[in-house]
């Protein structure tokens, strides 16, 4: 029975961190805000490549920088929620990945069931239990475990690609099972 699965890399890397960074700038990835209560009071930070990783049990995952200093304070409150930001929520992201400060002075949140900070009016939130964190290069793979969802029902949400952040065009559903 496969557990875990270890690909070696070659021994040559020919791929710098700039080759990777310019061509993945073509990839859409999401923007999110991770938050938790600490005792001092609400922490968050801005991630990207915000993504459903198990249906069963209902896990999500995101990628947090090594360099961060936010995700050190979320890890030993044991959750955190995760704000889906929606196109509106641009000035949010900005705010949420500096280092430091006070990021949710002027920010309107409120508590989810499981005592995370939520973003008001954010697109989507996920209330999740710490279920793993792995090493990942420069950055470290975290694993939730969704204990409580919510969705607003209509809006766009907040993408960043080519460097920047993007607004997604309406388009007519695509019927599924095609």
């Amino acid at each position: 029975m496969l557990s875990e699965m270890q690909v070696r890399p070659p021994d040559n890397d020919t791929v710098s961190p700039e080759q990777l960074r310019q061509v993945m700038g073509y990839v859409p990835t999401s923007v999110a805000v991770v938050s938790a209560m600490t005792r001092r009071g609400p922490v968050g930070l801005t991630v990207g490549t915000f993504v459903s990783a198990s249906l069963d049990p209902p896990l999500i995952g995101f990628l947090p920088a090594r360099t961060s200093t936010t995700w050190p304070l979320i890890v030993p409150v044991g959750s955190f929620c995760v704000s889906v930001l929606g196109a509106d929520n641009e000035q949010l992201s900005r705010q949420f990945a500096t280092s430091g400060g006070k990021k949710f002075e002027g920010v309107p949140w409120y508590t989810s069931p499981h005592g995370s900070p939520v973003i008001e009016g954010c697109l989507a939130s996920f209330d999740c239990a710490f279920e793993r964190c792995y090493p990942a290069g420069d950055h470290w793979f975290v694993l939730g475990r969704v204990l409580d969802l919510d969705v607003r029902e209509s809006g766009h949400p907040l993408v960043f690609c080519h460097g920047g952040y993007e607004r997604l065009a309406s388009a007519p559903a695509i019927p599924s099972g095609g």
